[in-house]
């Protein structure tokens, strides 16, 4: 039976996430207790507090997703992974899962990719929108006729598309998407453009961050995002890794190559379900033979 767990990206967070299991599990205690220490901050108190808005900011966000995942992988998971993913934020989180990184590695990489992320959408404001009803091509082709710059930035499944740019860029695409058919076109709450050239400067900082950190062999494939294949060498998962900062999630070539080579049971751990709306959207017909759970 060929397990595939997939992990979440930021946006899948709440308040309150991961307290039931640091008291429940003294492992899981353990590890957040590290985190704390690790970056300097007790991120713990955020995440089981109730104040959205402080979880909400990105040098908040990421570290405590990716906290909430590996806890749950390696306190609660049932199964070991013949296969992981990550949407976004959460390929740090996979290859956690897959032995290419060390715990305390992953959490300081991610640090710094917030930071950077952080430094970049206060300098160059960007946008983000949802794009729904429309094919890939579609968005991709209008994104290529907007002036300034604007690219598809998340390819989530058939028929939802997120892009993401200059303001401007944004808004104008939103407007001729919706005159092409799009069922929706609406911007989404986050302060940047993600997953877009406008995040050139934070990849300059990820990458020294990632030359300086030991990456092995994966245990299992990680389908990653800035090709949608599957990799187990580090050299080509640390070049993948530091291109998804720049270019579009391929998630629906993500899943679409699990499930040709073999995943049947899906599983989703970290904060939210969202991961397994998209597995059922992109497995269509083939979603009777699929079975989807979640761990949070």
């Amino acid at each position: 039976m060929s397990y595939a767990h997939i992990f979440p990206g930021q946006g899948s967070q709440f308040p309150g996430m991961g307290k039931e299991i640091y008291e429940s599990s003294s492992k899981a205690r353990d590890m957040m207790e590290r985190a704390n220490l690790a970056l300097g901050f007790r991120i713990t108190d955020i995440m089981f507090g109730d104040d959205a808005q402080a979880l909400q900011a990105t040098r908040v966000t990421q570290p405590a997703i990716l906290l909430h995942s590996v806890v749950l992988s390696e306190c609660a998971s049932p199964a070991e992974p013949a296969m992981v993913g990550g949407h976004s934020l959460g390929e740090f989180s996979a290859l956690v899962s897959a032995g290419v990184l060390e715990f305390e590695d992953a959490l300081r990489l991610v640090s710094v990719r917030a930071e950077a992320m952080q430094r970049c959408c206060e300098k160059v404001p960007g946008a983000m929108a949802a794009i729904l009803g429309l094919d890939d091509k579609t968005v991709s082709d209008i994104c290529d006729q907007t002036p300034g710059t604007v690219i598809p930035a998340n390819f989530n499944c058939p028929g939802q598309v997120v892009i993401s740019g200059e303001i401007q860029a944004v808004q104008a695409a939103c407007e001729k998407l919706k005159e092409a058919g799009a069922r929706r076109a609406a911007p989404l709450g986050v302060g940047g453009a993600f997953h877009s050239p406008l995040m050139e400067p934070a990849r300059k900082e990820l990458a020294a961050a990632i030359e300086d950190t030991p990456f092995r062999s994966a245990r299992c494939p990680v389908y990653q995002n800035a090709t949608g294949t599957p990799e187990t060498h580090p050299d080509r998962i640390r070049e993948n890794l530091l291109a998804q900062l720049t270019s579009p999630v391929l998630w629906t070539l993500s899943i679409e190559r699990m499930l040709e080579d073999g995943a049947r049971n899906f599983i989703e751990i970290g904060p939210g379900k969202v991961l397994q709306g998209l597995v059922k959207r992109i497995a269509g017909d083939r979603a009777v033979e699929i079975t989807l759970e979640g761990i949070q």
